[in-house]
């Protein structure tokens, strides 16, 4: 894991974090009125997801390898983070007693890593080549 990557890893997600919060507060002004906030929400996460799977699969681990299949495993480790987020900040509030900024501050820190594992190795895993091929 080079620190570089780290770093773009970052730098990518708040401009990622930035955009999701934006086409969301964006669809709801436009589009409440004719649709539910679930349906919304579901969109906007949809759009927010397809941004970060593009800026992380070009500007930070400078994939090359199948684009569906690449795109459908963001899903998942997106999924499963979003799935840890919810769970740790439930358990630090309610069980554990932090306040809402806490908790939310390490659920995001512990979703982050999470997440940069899974692109790293899940998303974006990099075949290893056979060493006994010459």
């Amino acid at each position: 894991m080079s620190k570089k990557r780290v770093a773009r890893y970052l730098l990518v997600g708040g401009w990622n974090t930035l955009f999701g919060y934006g086409v969301t507060v964006l669809l709801y002004q436009e589009l409440h009125f004719l649709l539910s906030t679930l349906i919304i929400a579901t969109l906007s996460n949809g759009i927010a997801i397809t941004m970060s799977f593009l800026t992380y699969r070009y500007l930070v681990f400078k994939s090359k390898g199948h684009f569906l299949r690449e795109y459908l495993k963001s899903f998942v480790v997106y999924g499963l983070s979003g799935v840890m987020s919810i769970a740790s900040l439930w358990y630090l509030v309610d069980h554990v007693g932090l306040n809402i900024w806490t908790a939310q501050a390490l659920a995001m820190i512990l979703t982050v890593a999470a997440s940069y594992f899974g692109h790293s190795r899940f998303t974006f895993r990099k075949k290893r080549q056979d060493s006994s091929l010459g």
